[in-house]
């Protein structure tokens, strides 16, 4: 059975109706990332940040999978698939994937400050000061803000080095180390870029361009990846 490695970004979210990053209609529209997504942030300010990922969770809580999602949990019909995601949703999830690798954390869930190996699942949006784990600390986002390390670069790295097929979709391929994950494809693999805005795809050659959302894209180019499969 080949192997699929799908490499997803924020633009898959934002046709879901999550806020991105980058977006000057969003979230962060008026929030500098140093004063809501880092350590010194959490230090200076922690209620703040709470309820910044309270906007973000509530956000997502509110929002659905799209025909993207939908299309790449279709794959594993005919393929092993593993999703390596910059996104902190669970949309993958939702939508009936498997197998997935966040990179940056994960939204609906919260960690103890004291122990990080205390981990919870959120069934709801609020996260507020005050919320302790067992062992009586705060506890704060389950995300890799800037400047804490990215622990699972290093199993990306592997899962896409035995890829046969790579789907890089909805990212700016500006964003490190998740942007470099690209070259560790072997030279066999095949490789396709879903995304409107592929600007920066001549710095990663070997690429198949396609500038569509990943909404519209993604069910088509599944389909033939399937009938490719069943035909061989």
């Amino acid at each position: 059975m080949k192997k699929i490695v799908i490499l997803s970004g924020a633009g898959m979210s934002a046709e879901s109706g999550i806020s991105t990053f980058r977006d000057n209609n969003g979230l962060w529209k008026n929030h500098r990332f140093e004063d809501v997504a880092s350590p010194e942030a959490w230090r200076k300010d922690p209620a703040l940040v709470l309820e910044f990922y309270n906007m973000r969770r509530k956000n997502l809580f509110e929002s659905e999978p799209n025909p993207g999602h939908f299309a790449l949990a279709d794959l594993e019909q005919k393929f092993d698939v593993k999703i390596v995601t910059q996104n902190v949703d669970d949309l993958h999830e939702r939508a009936g994937s498997s197998s997935i690798l966040h990179l940056h954390g994960e939204l609906k869930k919260a960690r103890s400050t004291g122990d990080p190996e205390l981990i919870y699942e959120l069934n709801h949006w609020a996260l507020n000061m005050g919320d302790t784990c067992e062992k009586g600390f705060q506890l704060r986002p389950h995300i890799v803000w800037f400047g804490e390390m990215v622990d699972n670069i290093s199993p990306a790295i592997l899962l896409v080095k035995r890829a046969d097929i790579l789907l890089v979709i909805g990212t700016s391929l500006n964003v490190y180390p998740a942007a470099g994950l690209i070259h560790y494809a072997p030279a066999h693999c095949t490789k396709y870029l879903i995304d409107p805005d592929a600007s920066n795809s001549h710095l990663f050659p070997g690429l198949e361009i396609i500038p569509e959302k990943s909404g519209t894209a993604l069910p088509v180019l599944v389909k033939r990846l399937l009938d490719t499969a069943m035909d061989s």
